[in-house]
């Protein structure tokens, strides 16, 4: 049996992957994570042969968490959950020491295949990154919703989180929220880097 440890701040999501690698035979879950602060302290005591890691969480974004972590534990075998259809980060979670990229709406055959790749040492992407990836030499413009268009124009502008949560009726944690996603879209560090990249990719 190998031995999973879920880090995913979405309780569906969880429960998903779980009942899937759970009835497969091929691997069991034997701790998940709803934080990066709770799998820091997990992986101190004890670590799975796969870790399936969320890209975004709420105390931060789990690529570079995976560097982090590979940088301690070497040999841990990490396997990158998400729902970013996006080669910008899926070049940049492998460059940081992931060996696997999957789509949360993957299928279960295609999860547990992923799983079995991964233990094994070696590289597996789902089928939509694999066939995004072959297909780039370089990374293209970038996608957005027009909601995330919106909120990329007023960060642009220098405006906070609550002056644009004001301005467009949205809470603070979702402006938040879409802030933290553009910045894992755009493989930004920070918003001074966002708007560069953006002018860049003539978005705004």
């Amino acid at each position: 049996m190998i031995d999973v440890h879920i880090v995913d701040d979405h309780k569906v999501v969880v429960e998903g992957f779980s009942r899937i690698i759970n009835e497969s035979d091929i691997a069991i879950v034997t701790a998940i994570y709803y934080s990066l602060s709770a799998c820091r302290e997990g992986l101190a005591i004890i670590r799975p042969d796969v870790l399936l890691l969320d890209v975004s969480l709420e105390d931060g974004n789990g690529v570079d968490f995976c560097a982090e972590i590979t940088a301690v534990y070497p040999d841990l075998k990490i396997m990158m959950l998400t729902g970013f259809k996006e080669f910008a980060i899926a070049k940049r979670s492998l460059h940081n020491g992931a060996l696997g990229y999957v789509l949360k709406n993957a299928m279960p055959e295609e999860i547990i295949a992923g799983i079995q790749v991964v233990n094994s040492g070696e590289t597996f992407l789902c089928e939509e990154i694999d066939v995004l990836i072959k297909k780039k030499k370089k990374e293209d413009i970038i996608w957005l919703t027009v909601r995330e268009k919106e909120v990329l124009q007023l960060i642009a502008e220098g405006w906070a989180d609550p002056e644009i949560a004001e301005k467009i009726f949205l809470s603070r944690e979702t402006v938040k929220g879409y802030r933290k996603d553009l910045l894992l879209k755009f493989n930004a560090k920070n918003s001074v880097a966002l708007v560069k990249a953006a002018i860049e990719q003539k978005l705004i």
